[in-house]
């Protein structure tokens, strides 16, 4: 089992920036992947970026060249660094942590990116 807690979000305008963090409860090498996900009003859930056990990275292709998804071993946190933010971007972000057998999720954190 495992708990994370989001942070980072916020009001940004277009072209800007933001980091968010994943906090874990638990080692993050304990979790074979840990992925963004993003939702925005009336659309599904997306993957937006994720990071496996081994340190390998992957991210969609609506936001290459703008995210990039990172982990500080120490702090157990998974970062993920937005920048050149657009509109389309404005979602409620969420962390999850696939342990194999069993998924969890965070509460999530509200990005909106508006003028």
């Amino acid at each position: 089992q495992v708990q994370l807690v989001e942070s980072g979000g916020g009001l940004v305008q277009p072209g800007g920036s933001l980091r968010l963090s994943c906090a874990a409860s638990r080692s993050i090498l304990s979790i074979y992947v840990v992925a963004w996900y993003r939702q925005a009003p009336g659309k599904q859930r997306e993957l937006v970026a994720l990071i496996t056990r081994g340190g390998v990275t992957n991210c969609e292709d609506s936001v290459k060249g703008r995210f990039t998804i990172s982990r500080d071993n120490a702090e157990n946190t998974v970062y993920l660094q937005m920048n050149n933010l657009k509109p389309e971007d404005t979602a409620v972000y969420y962390c999850k942590a696939n342990m194999g057998v069993e998924a969890y999720w965070g509460q999530g954190t509200q990005v909106t990116v508006s003028s």
